[in-house]
């Protein structure tokens, strides 16, 4: 967001010039004043400076008092579209830039504009008709271009992408935004497989171990799956359990979770699960944070003497130099066979940075059972997690990934948990 905002600044700072210069030439032929040209620089120049410091509404104050004196004002207008659109309102900034183009159908700035609010709200076949246009238009800009590959890349059409992003290094050899996303969709796979290993250390019993092989597949940029099998070594007994996930997105910033699992449980795991999650993103122009991710989801668990609803919320935040942040709250509704059904609220918080040398480290720290994927993460009981973790790139396709957790329970009990993972993607 803040690389398409600084781009639109510049090409407002471009307008501002051109229409200067046209008032100046106006005041030259007598039909102009050197105060209303003087105004209209003025104006603009704030709009310019309050949304460069990333004070969007302090310029969208300076943008409405100029419409209403000017509500015919197209360079008003187009400016008024932009913060719209980089406050998040697309729906209201598509009309404004829709009200500039039927006056102003080949002003390639709001072409450009429009087609990102389009593709912002899930509308991208008819941003790529925007887009084509304003390509015919300035067929060598490589801004244009550069948001005609995007849209080809969200649309799955890779082949007509990479041409894309060719024909723009071929223009500007030195476009650093066009590289990185060009070698990003070479790397891109359609499959990862990752096989896991995790160990469980307990101060009041033995150790527990599990295995995991999960394969997850985008077959298009809508929909995705997981099928996966967990083997357990939990309390002298082995289990075991096949998952199955399906993904749909409605939009770019919608989608929707549902699957569950089955298998041979031998009570150390739940005998049946089922689940589902819908999630929404969104851009948030902040300096402190670039974007939001909020998903709602719930699980059904059955075990052999108790079930388990859980219900939950997660914020994912995206913050600058890619770090994340995610925030988790579960509230667990138990049901046991010899006592009544009780709810049990948890929490967990995860921190993911990257640090130098291909690797990305991340912090967790959790409060109360906020598992449930064993028979001894219910009951009643609280407990309080710390962990952390690396993962390191071997090479664009795979990767390899470990942490440690220290958990300690109520009763003095203590559990100490270690974990490996190998990705490959093809």
């Amino acid at each position: 967001m803040r690389a398409r905002s600084q781009s639109s600044l510049k090409e407002g700072s471009s307008c501002i010039r051109r229409r200067v210069l046209v008032c100046l030439a106006f005041v030259a032929l007598g039909f102009g004043s050197a105060a209303q040209c003087q105004s209209t620089a003025d104006w603009q120049q704030r709009v310019r400076e309050t949304a460069r410091a990333q004070q969007l509404d302090a310029a969208l104050q300076v943008v409405e008092q100029r419409l209403a004196g000017a509500p015919g004002d197209l360079e008003a207008r187009g400016w008024h579209a932009r913060i719209l659109a980089w406050q998040g309102h697309w729906g209201e900034a598509e009309s404004d830039y829709r009200f500039v183009l039927a006056r102003a159908p080949d002003d390639t700035e709001m072409l450009s504009g429009l087609a990102d609010v389009l593709l912002w709200q899930g509308k991208t076949t008819e941003a790529l008709a925007f887009a084509d246009h304003a390509r015919s238009l300035a067929p060598t800009q490589p801004e244009i271009l550069l948001r005609r590959a995007r849209i080809l890349r969200t649309l799955g059409d890779r082949a007509q992408a990479r041409r894309q992003y060719r024909e723009i290094l071929h223009l500007d050899p030195h476009n650093q935004q066009a590289r990185r996303e060009f070698a990003g969709l070479s790397e891109e796979t359609k499959h990862e497989l990752r096989i896991g290993t995790d160990i469980d250390t307990f101060n009041y019993t033995d150790a527990a171990q599990a295995q995991s092989l999960l394969i997850t597949s985008r077959w298009t940029p809508r929909w995705s799956t997981a099928f996966g099998s967990d083997f357990y070594q939990r309390f002298g007994q082995d289990a075991a359990k096949f998952v199955a996930t399906v993904s749909f997105r409605f939009t770019p910033h919608d989608w929707l979770n549902a699957g569950g699992s089955a298998g041979h449980d031998n009570g150390v795991i739940p005998k049946r699960e089922a689940f589902f999650e819908y999630g929404h993103g969104l851009r948030i122009n902040k300096r402190l944070i670039h974007g939001l991710e909020a998903s709602y989801q719930q699980r059904w668990l059955w075990y052999q003497g108790a079930h388990v609803l859980t219900v939950g919320a997660t914020q994912l935040y995206y913050l600058p130099k890619d770090w994340t942040w995610t925030l988790t709250v579960i509230g667990a509704r138990s049901g046991f066979g010899t006592s009544g059904v009780e709810w049990v609220p948890s929490g967990s918080t995860r921190l993911v940075f990257p640090l130098p040398a291909r690797f990305t480290g991340n912090l967790t720290f959790a409060v109360g059972t906020e598992n449930f994927a064993q028979v001894d993460e219910i009951g009643r009981f609280s407990a309080r997690t710390y962990g952390g973790g690396l993962k390191y790139r071997i090479a664009a396709k795979q990767d390899v990934s470990g942490y440690i957790a220290a958990q300690g329970r109520t009763q003095g009990r203590t559990q100490h948990s270690y974990g490996l993972s190998y990705a490959f993607r093809f």
